[in-house]
């Protein structure tokens, strides 16, 4: 006859396995928001009543993935994106306009919650039932349009944005605060003014604008994509790199 372990059932998750998937669903649903610390090894393995050892174990292959950064002495904290560079970063929108030197506002111009249509799951990347929130919404420079901001959120990894009314803060300042990234795509390109976009950032119609698309996911999971409409006249793109180590 055999026993299984104390606290674990039969064809149960190992406590390792057990670490891993509650520790990944406190951070993709922003309880452990980025720069986070969690508990310490020895916590861990307390409330799991396992060895440090399974701990470890555990968080090594969360830094491994990119979730968690370990610091010695220190313990291990949700990991930071970093973000500067508009070409090769992720940047604030309300930083850009503040660097210049003059007041920052936006407007939310529409919101909606709805099952990802084709164009959704094409653009974004989620799956066939998925749910996603689309944003539009306007950020403007010394009361003058700045930039035109199109999101889609996944609900799968950003739950708390189906009720988050984003009245202080615009979606991408929220969402970098409260979930992190792993990966990101920047799509840069340039586009004629027309219809809605056009009217939306008062230029005439035809005039040049700047378009980023960006594409973010937490591990394999897709968080959100935005589409940011810039003016072309007014603005430009600014990448530091050095070369490459041979």
């Amino acid at each position: 006859m055999t026993t299984q372990p104390s606290g674990r059932r039969a064809g149960a998750p190992s406590l390792h396995r057990q670490i891993l998937a509650d520790v990944e669903q406190r951070i993709f649903s922003g309880q452990w928001p980025p720069g986070c610390r969690i508990p310490f090894e020895h916590e861990l393995a307390q409330r799991y009543g396992c060895s440090r050892m399974t701990v470890s174990k555990a968080l090594t292959q969360l830094a491994n993935a990119g979730l968690i950064v370990r610091r010695r002495k220190a313990g291990s904290f949700v990991r930071r994106p970093h973000g500067q560079s508009a070409a090769l970063q992720i940047n604030d929108v309300a930083d850009e306009v503040e660097a210049l030197g003059l007041p920052y506002a936006y407007a939310i111009l529409s919101r909606r919650k709805r099952r990802a249509t084709r164009a959704d799951r094409e653009r974004i990347g989620v799956g066939v039932d998925d749910e996603v929130l689309a944003i539009l919404c306007r950020h403007d420079a010394a009361g003058r349009p700045f930039c035109l901001e199109d999101r889609l959120i996944s609900l799968a990894a950003a739950p708390d944005a189906a009720k988050e009314r984003f009245d202080g803060l615009a979606p991408g300042a929220w969402l970098v605060a409260r979930i992190p990234w792993t990966n990101a795509e920047h799509r840069i390109s340039a586009a004629a003014a027309a219809g809605a976009v056009a009217e939306t950032l008062a230029l005439a119609q035809g005039e040049p604008c700047l378009v980023i698309e960006r594409r973010t996911w937490i591990g394999d999971r897709a968080v959100t994509q935005v589409r940011l409409t810039y003016p072309g006249a007014e603005h430009e793109l600014v990448a530091r790199f050095a070369p490459a180590k041979s």
